[in-house]
This record gives C-alpha cells, structure tokens and sequence, in this order.
C-alpha cells in the first residue's frame, strides 16, 4: 500500500511543479509583452522623428 500512495504523492508534487512553472512562464511572457510594446513605441517615435528631420534637410537643401 505504500508505493501506491507513494506513486500518487509523487505524482500531485510533479503536477504542482508543473504548475508554477507555467505560472512563470506566463509572467514573464507577459513582460516580454511590455517590454516589445514599450520598445515598438520608441522605434516609431524615432522614425517620425527622423522623417521630420528628413523634411527639414529638404527644405533647407531646396532653399540652396
């Protein structure tokens, strides 16, 4: 009777493990997330920034 019991122990203490860790991996899938969100931004930022700066360098060279 104990190496059922045994077997069964086991069994919920590696479905726990289980468990926490795709509670970790969901966490930090979902900083990851953040993370590129906030990265994305500031490459569209700095891409309006240069196609502005683009636009002035036109200007000036269309002034000349």
């Amino acid at each position: 009777m104990f190496w059922p019991m045994f077997a069964i122990a086991v069994g919920f203490l590696g479905i726990a493990v289980l468990g926490v860790l795709a509670v970790r991996v969901f966490v930090e899938a979902e900083r990851l997330g953040r993370q590129v969100d906030a990265s994305a931004r500031r490459i569209n930022r700095a891409a309006e920034d240069l196609e502005h700066a683009s636009v002035a360098v036109g200007r000036s060279a269309d002034a000349l």
